[in-house]
Formats: structure tokens, sequence, C-alpha cells
């Protein structure tokens, strides 16, 4: 079962759509809902983006990416929560040069089950991942980031800059995820 951490993007809801027209057994909880007692009931997660920074969404995002890297179960980050991924295991993440937002090209630079080649996704960040922690490494750049897609060394732990729920290529990917 994947657990959807809500963290309050407005892109949340194309996410929850296309779970549910793909038939992934899923279950959505907010942070203030979500109690940590429980993440052993789920075998992978998703942390959506979010509107605003708040410490006690941070404080619980980190405890779930912790989880999923002691127990091996699969976590995608988006935006946010690349970011937050990255920060929990000793990364930076930086204001954007710009905003970012609109359709962006990222090209995949190392493989992964994910994704290859190039990719057309929807950006929306003002911060962005600036430098890894050695466990992370960057599969995937676009002209504006460089750290499009991430990954947690050989686990199945990902997050991705962009927002996959919005573009053809990002729902597929997020497919890819939830199959392996």
């Amino acid at each position: 079962m994947l657990l959807v951490v809500d963290n309050g993007s407005a892109y949340t809801k194309h996410l929850v759509g296309f779970l549910n027209e793909t038939y992934v057994s899923f279950e959505k909880q907010t942070p203030d809902s979500l109690d940590l007692e429980h993440l052993n009931n789920f075998d992978s997660f998703i942390l959506s983006g979010r509107r605003h920074d708040d410490k006690k969404t941070n404080s619980l995002n980190s405890k779930v990416i912790l989880h999923a890297v002691r127990t091996d179960k699969k976590l995608l980050g988006i935006c946010y929560g690349a970011e937050i991924l990255a920060l929990v295991l000793g990364g930076t993440i930086r204001r954007s040069p710009i905003p970012q937002q609109g359709a962006e090209k990222v090209t995949v630079h190392e493989a992964n089950p994910l994704c290859t080649n190039e990719v057309c996704v929807f950006e929306s960040h003002r911060f962005e991942v600036s430098v890894l922690p050695k466990e992370l490494v960057s599969l995937a750049k676009s002209a504006s980031c460089k750290h499009e897609l991430i990954r947690y060394d050989n686990k199945l732990i990902f997050g991705t800059q962009f927002h996959p729920e919005m573009s053809a290529d990002g729902r597929r990917l997020v497919k890819k995820f939830c199959s392996l």
C-alpha cells in the first residue's frame, strides 16, 4: 500500500487523480493526520510538494524519509519532497535564481528505472537542491536545474525537482515508480 503525504501542494489533486486512474492502492494523509506509528502499514511513500514552510511538516516528512531509508521502502519526493530528502541526508537547498514555472525539458544522464533520455516535465518551485549529500546521486538535469531527478544510492528512493503529476512524461515516471 502506498502512502501519499499531502503537504499542501496545489498539484496534489492531480497526483491523486492519476493514481485513481491507474488503480494503484493508496491512502492520502496530511501531516496533521498522519500517525507515524502506522508507517509500517505502507510499503511505499510519495511526499508531495508544499505551499508554505512549516516546521511540523518538515519534521514529519523527515521521519518518513528516515523510515524509508532504514526499512528499504520505496519513496518518491516531489519538488519539496526532493528538497527535504536532500536536507535530511545532509545536502543543501537554495533559492532559485529565478522562480521556475512551466514546461521544462529534462535530460537523463544516469541510468535509472524511472525514465530514459529526455522527458518533458512541469516545474513550479522557488527553491532547488543545490548540494547533494554523499548518499544521493543526480540522475537528470535541465537548463535551469542541475538536480532534476535524484536517487539514494541503490535504494528505490527518488526525488524530482519537477512535478511529475503535471505532464504525460512525468505521470509515466510515477507509474514506473509505483510498479517497482
